[in-house]
């Protein structure tokens, strides 16, 4: 007897409502300290009040959940439609805060940033078909790099949060690597059971039993959650009508650029984990779904936005390839974007528990991007040479900071950063070593009878 239909795909599967609840909170919970961190980060050195910060989250939260269901979910051409999680892209960090800082007041820094990222939005979604187009620019050499690279880069934050967080008074004390070490093992041991629903919410059991040891040992406390507001509706230009400059929409536009390496790397990644081609038509849809959430986060308040890397790295541990728990999970970052009481729980996890989850799944983001590499032949020394070079000149910003303070303030703003230096380094010298060489690379053939 023959089947009614064609098979339908795994990530076009839709999951039991209980299944998509708790897969999604899971995906939430991976997420959302990455999610935070960028407000806090902006706020602390623009100099925004408290309340501010507290708006700005909720805002960031709400727009998150918004831009992740437009790429999971997707509508007419827009949105990649595989469990790919949007959110703030760490590599716009540094040219915010320098915006920000270059602004008479706080609110006047927010305004300039917002019409930046709305114009960056917008020329993302008009170039997307373009952009798409330029795929061939960034082979597995390439995206392979980037993602060993974003493991490599936020490895030392997920051991810093292990460590009790930055600012810490007991910082890298006993009693915090005690936590972070608990819940990574409990995670892993979950894992070692090779019980399939288990393993699939490893993640998030041990976030929850490492905060409830915490809590119950004293150390960890749900006091913001009694001070925070019921309600927080997030509305458009909440701080007034955004300010264009040309050079700040200069630094957001280099940004976006960065980005598209980024979504180019994570999409591929994603196809590859959950046993679906990601082509051209893909790529641009995924570009225009970042060009559509960086408009919207721009109007909301908000940030840039782009595929999140360490969300990538959790749907190869869990095995989980549905994109509609993305959806569920977008469905569950608007509802602690409305409601500050409910995201203070969220926000109750203490960070070395979290930086104990963290380094599995940022770990995985780099072996993402290593059986990547593995597609590509390394024996080949141009090859090689961009791996290495990249590589090295990512850790150059964390290495040796002073450099940038001798760059203009605007270059320095963009340069800032390990994952923009490795991956501006691995498509020039991808492109000088193998698109415009001269003599194309040896087939592999060709070398083996020379290596003979």
């Amino acid at each position: 007897m023959s089947e009614a239909g064609p098979r339908r795909h795994p990530v076009d599967e839709v999951l039991p409502v209980p299944k998509l609840a708790l897969y999604g909170f899971q995906h939430v919970l991976a997420f959302y300290a990455g999610a935070v961190i960028v407000p806090i980060l902006v706020a602390g050195q623009i100099g925004l009040s408290d309340e501010q910060l507290v708006y700005l989250i909720n805002a960031d939260l709400f727009t998150c959940g918004i831009a992740s269901i437009i790429q999971a979910l997707g509508f007419w051409r827009v949105g990649v439609r595989l469990p790919i999680v949007q959110g703030v892209t760490f590599t716009a960090v540094a040219p915010m805060i320098a915006i920000g800082q270059g602004a008479e007041n706080a609110t006047a820094g927010l305004l300039a940033i917002y019409g930046a990222t709305i114009t960056a939005g917008l020329v993302t979604l008009i170039a997307a078909p373009f952009l798409g187009r330029l795929l061939r620019f960034f082979p597995p050499l390439v995206t392979g790099t980037v993602l060993t690279i974003m493991g490599l880069i936020l490895l030392p934050n997920a051991l810093k949060d292990a460590a009790g967080g930055q600012g810490a008074e007991d910082f890298g004390s006993w009693k915090h690597l005690m936590y972070a070490g608990g819940t990574l093992l409990f995670i892993l041991a979950v894992y070692r059971m090779h019980r399939p629903f288990l393993s699939s919410i490893a993640v998030l059991l041990g976030l929850v039993g490492g905060t409830l040891v915490s809590w119950a040992l004293g150390d960890t406390t749900f006091d913001q959650v009694g001070e925070a507001d019921w309600v927080g509706v997030t509305t458009p230009f909440h701080y007034g009508m955004p300010t264009f400059h040309i050079g700040a929409i200069v630094a957001m536009l280099l940004v976006m650029m960065v980005t598209v390496v980024e979504t180019v790397g994570d999409s591929k990644a994603t196809g590859e984990i959950v046993g679906k081609d990601v082509g051209d038509e893909d790529i641009t849809r995924a570009l225009r779904a970042d060009g559509v959430s960086t408009f919207l986060g721009g109007v909301l308040n908000a940030f840039p936005y782009t595929c999140f890397a360490q969300n990538v790295g959790l749907v190869r541990l869990t095995g989980v390839r549905s994109r509609f728990v993305v959806v569920a999970a977008g469905l569950i970052m608007m509802v602690l974007g409305l409601f500050p009481k409910a995201a203070g729980y969220v926000a109750s996890i203490p960070p070395d528990v979290l930086g104990g989850a963290a380094v599995a799944m940022f770990g995985m983001v780099g072996v993402v991007g290593i059986q990547t590499l593995s597609k590509v032949d390394l024996r080949q020394e141009r090859n090689a040479l961009v791996v290495a070079v990249s590589i090295a000149l990512a850790l150059l910003p964390a290495a040796a900071p002073e450099v940038f303070a001798q760059m203009p303030r605007e270059v320095a703003a963009i340069l800032n950063s390990g994952i923009t230096l490795g991956a501006i380094s691995a498509i020039v010298l991808n492109l000088v070593f193998n698109v415009f060489a001269r003599t194309p690379p040896p087939e592999d053939g060709a070398e083996k009878a020379a290596a003979g």
